[in-house]
């Protein structure tokens, strides 16, 4: 496997254990729809939240959640809906990012952006 495919599960690893850390009920994690995922599937607060995780093992100048582009947003909506249909789920759905970067000492810091896009960032 690549390399920044082990980041990238380290990352997903280190985003699911922050959001049980702060009573988010993990549902699903890696949720493909055609050639849509769902990185994180979560419950909070009689919500569902969608997580998006965005990670870099080096600082760049563009911030990671910049990578959620309008196509991206696409597909996540659309895979979320049919989670939400293939599940039965009649709840409000939130969208999230946590992003996952290294400090200056090579720490990683996680920083979750809550409500990060709604769905008519899709259109």
């Amino acid at each position: 496997m690549a390399e920044h495919n082990d980041f990238g599960n380290l990352a997903e690893d280190l985003a699911t254990d922050f959001l049980a850390q702060k009573n988010y009920k993990i549902l699903a994690r890696n949720f493909h729809f055609q050639k849509a995922e769902i990185d994180i599937v979560t419950e909070f607060e009689n919500q569902i939240v969608i997580v998006e995780v965005k990670a870099r093992s080096y600082n760049t100048l563009i911030d990671p959640q910049e990578a959620v582009t309008k196509k991206k947003i696409k597909s996540i909506v659309l895979c979320a809906d049919f989670f939400m249909k293939e599940k039965n789920i009649d709840k409000e759905v939130r969208f999230d990012i946590i992003t996952v970067l290294p400090d200056e000492k090579g720490k990683l810091i996680i920083n979750h952006i809550e409500d990060a896009f709604q769905i008519f960032d899709a259109n």
